[in-house]
Protein backbone atom coordinates (compact mmCIF):
# COMPACT_ATOMS: atom_id res chain seq x y z
CA UNK A 1 0.00 0.00 0.00
CA UNK A 2 1.84 3.28 -1.02
CA UNK A 3 1.22 6.80 0.36
CA UNK A 4 0.14 9.04 -1.84
CA UNK A 5 -2.35 6.27 -3.02
CA UNK A 6 -3.83 5.65 0.70
CA UNK A 7 -3.56 9.49 0.82
CA UNK A 8 -6.07 10.14 -1.99
CA UNK A 9 -8.04 7.05 -0.77
CA UNK A 10 -8.86 9.15 2.33
CA UNK A 11 -9.47 12.45 0.50
CA UNK A 12 -12.24 10.19 -1.33
CA UNK A 13 -13.64 8.72 1.74
CA UNK A 14 -14.08 11.92 3.59
CA UNK A 15 -15.47 13.40 0.55
CA UNK A 16 -18.09 11.10 0.16
CA UNK A 17 -18.71 11.98 4.51
CA UNK A 18 -17.03 8.61 5.56
CA UNK A 19 -14.93 8.17 8.54
CA UNK A 20 -11.44 7.22 7.34
CA UNK A 21 -9.79 4.26 9.04
CA UNK A 22 -7.03 1.63 8.38
CA UNK A 23 -9.82 -1.16 7.18
CA UNK A 24 -11.80 0.83 4.81
CA UNK A 25 -8.84 2.61 2.69
CA UNK A 26 -7.76 -1.13 2.23
CA UNK A 27 -11.33 -2.33 1.02
CA UNK A 28 -11.86 0.71 -1.01
CA UNK A 29 -8.25 0.36 -2.59
CA UNK A 30 -8.82 -3.58 -2.94
CA UNK A 31 -12.14 -2.97 -4.63
CA UNK A 32 -10.39 -0.13 -7.23
CA UNK A 33 -7.23 -3.02 -8.07
CA UNK A 34 -9.72 -5.87 -8.53
CA UNK A 35 -11.63 -6.94 -11.26
CA UNK A 36 -15.00 -7.37 -10.18
CA UNK A 37 -14.22 -9.35 -6.97
CA UNK A 38 -16.74 -11.09 -4.80
CA UNK A 39 -16.79 -10.63 -1.01
CA UNK A 40 -14.93 -13.52 -0.34
CA UNK A 41 -11.53 -12.07 -2.22
CA UNK A 42 -12.34 -8.34 -1.36
CA UNK A 43 -11.96 -10.00 2.59
CA UNK A 44 -8.95 -11.74 1.44
CA UNK A 45 -7.68 -8.39 0.32
CA UNK A 46 -8.40 -6.16 3.03
CA UNK A 47 -6.42 -8.59 5.09
CA UNK A 48 -3.42 -9.05 3.24
CA UNK A 49 -3.30 -5.05 3.90
CA UNK A 50 -4.25 -4.32 7.64
CA UNK A 51 -4.17 -8.05 9.63
CA UNK A 52 -7.55 -9.46 10.83
CA UNK A 53 -11.12 -7.96 9.71
CA UNK A 54 -13.70 -10.11 10.08
CA UNK A 55 -16.42 -11.04 7.36
CA UNK A 56 -19.24 -9.05 8.78
CA UNK A 57 -17.08 -5.91 8.69
CA UNK A 58 -16.16 -6.40 4.91
CA UNK A 59 -19.83 -6.51 3.84
CA UNK A 60 -20.74 -3.35 6.60
CA UNK A 61 -17.60 -1.41 4.89
CA UNK A 62 -19.47 -2.73 1.06
CA UNK A 63 -22.76 -1.11 2.07
CA UNK A 64 -21.15 2.11 3.11
CA UNK A 65 -18.76 2.91 0.33
CA UNK A 66 -21.47 1.60 -2.00
CA UNK A 67 -24.26 3.73 -0.09
CA UNK A 68 -21.44 6.57 -0.69
CA UNK A 69 -21.28 6.04 -4.27
CA UNK A 70 -17.50 4.78 -4.21
CA UNK A 71 -18.23 1.12 -4.96
CA UNK A 72 -20.79 -0.03 -7.56
CA UNK A 73 -22.18 -3.57 -6.82
CA UNK A 74 -23.13 -5.73 -9.07
CA UNK A 75 -25.43 -8.85 -8.85
CA UNK A 76 -26.04 -10.44 -12.21
CA UNK A 77 -29.50 -12.87 -11.84
CA UNK A 78 -28.06 -16.09 -10.03
CA UNK A 79 -24.71 -14.81 -8.96
CA UNK A 80 -22.93 -13.53 -6.17
CA UNK A 81 -22.75 -9.84 -5.48
CA UNK A 82 -19.41 -8.65 -6.71
CA UNK A 83 -18.08 -4.95 -6.43
CA UNK A 84 -15.86 -2.56 -8.81
CA UNK A 85 -14.16 1.05 -8.29
CA UNK A 86 -15.47 2.70 -11.73
CA UNK A 87 -18.44 4.33 -10.68
CA UNK A 88 -20.57 7.16 -12.11
CA UNK A 89 -20.65 6.33 -15.85
CA UNK A 90 -23.46 4.28 -16.74
CA UNK A 91 -21.63 1.14 -17.97
CA UNK A 92 -22.18 -2.39 -18.64
CA UNK A 93 -21.22 -5.65 -17.92
CA UNK A 94 -20.80 -8.94 -20.22
CA UNK A 95 -21.26 -12.45 -18.11
CA UNK A 96 -19.84 -16.04 -19.31
CA UNK A 97 -23.00 -18.22 -18.89
CA UNK A 98 -20.24 -20.80 -17.93
CA UNK A 99 -17.65 -19.66 -15.36
CA UNK A 100 -19.11 -16.69 -14.57
CA UNK A 101 -15.91 -14.44 -15.97
CA UNK A 102 -17.59 -10.87 -15.76
CA UNK A 103 -16.10 -7.66 -17.71
CA UNK A 104 -17.18 -4.14 -18.32
CA UNK A 105 -18.95 -2.79 -21.75
CA UNK A 106 -19.00 1.06 -22.26
CA UNK A 107 -21.81 2.00 -23.81
CA UNK A 108 -22.17 1.82 -27.27
CA UNK A 109 -22.95 5.02 -29.05
CA UNK A 110 -22.59 8.56 -27.46
CA UNK A 111 -23.81 9.92 -23.93
CA UNK A 112 -25.48 6.75 -22.21
CA UNK A 113 -27.54 6.07 -25.18
CA UNK A 114 -29.53 3.00 -22.57
CA UNK A 115 -31.25 6.46 -20.89
CA UNK A 116 -33.43 6.29 -23.49
CA UNK A 117 -36.04 3.64 -22.84
CA UNK A 118 -39.06 3.20 -25.48
CA UNK A 119 -41.32 4.10 -22.74
CA UNK A 120 -40.63 5.80 -19.62
CA UNK A 121 -43.56 5.49 -18.23
CA UNK A 122 -43.16 8.99 -16.62
CA UNK A 123 -40.38 8.34 -15.06
CA UNK A 124 -36.70 10.80 -14.45
CA UNK A 125 -34.55 7.91 -16.01
CA UNK A 126 -31.20 8.60 -14.82
CA UNK A 127 -29.28 5.27 -14.52
CA UNK A 128 -29.53 1.76 -16.57
CA UNK A 129 -28.58 -1.46 -16.03
CA UNK A 130 -27.35 -3.92 -19.06
CA UNK A 131 -26.15 -7.07 -18.87
CA UNK A 132 -24.97 -9.01 -21.70
CA UNK A 133 -24.78 -12.94 -21.75
CA UNK A 134 -22.68 -15.46 -23.79
CA UNK A 135 -19.64 -17.62 -23.68
CA UNK A 136 -15.84 -15.92 -23.07
CA UNK A 137 -13.47 -16.74 -25.05
CA UNK A 138 -12.17 -19.59 -23.01
CA UNK A 139 -15.78 -21.35 -22.28
CA UNK A 140 -16.15 -21.17 -26.61
CA UNK A 141 -13.75 -23.55 -27.47
CA UNK A 142 -15.60 -26.05 -24.65
CA UNK A 143 -18.84 -26.38 -25.25
CA UNK A 144 -21.09 -26.54 -28.04
CA UNK A 145 -24.23 -25.99 -26.24
CA UNK A 146 -24.10 -22.90 -23.85
CA UNK A 147 -27.00 -23.23 -20.33
CA UNK A 148 -29.89 -21.17 -21.13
Amino acid sequence: MTAPRSTATAKDLRGAGLRVTAARVALLETVRAGDHLGVEAIASGVRDRVGHVSLQAVYEGLHALTAAGLVRRIQPPGSPARFEGRVGDNHHHVVCRICGALADVDCAVGEAPCLTASDDHGFAIDEAEVIYRGLCPGCAGTSTSPAP
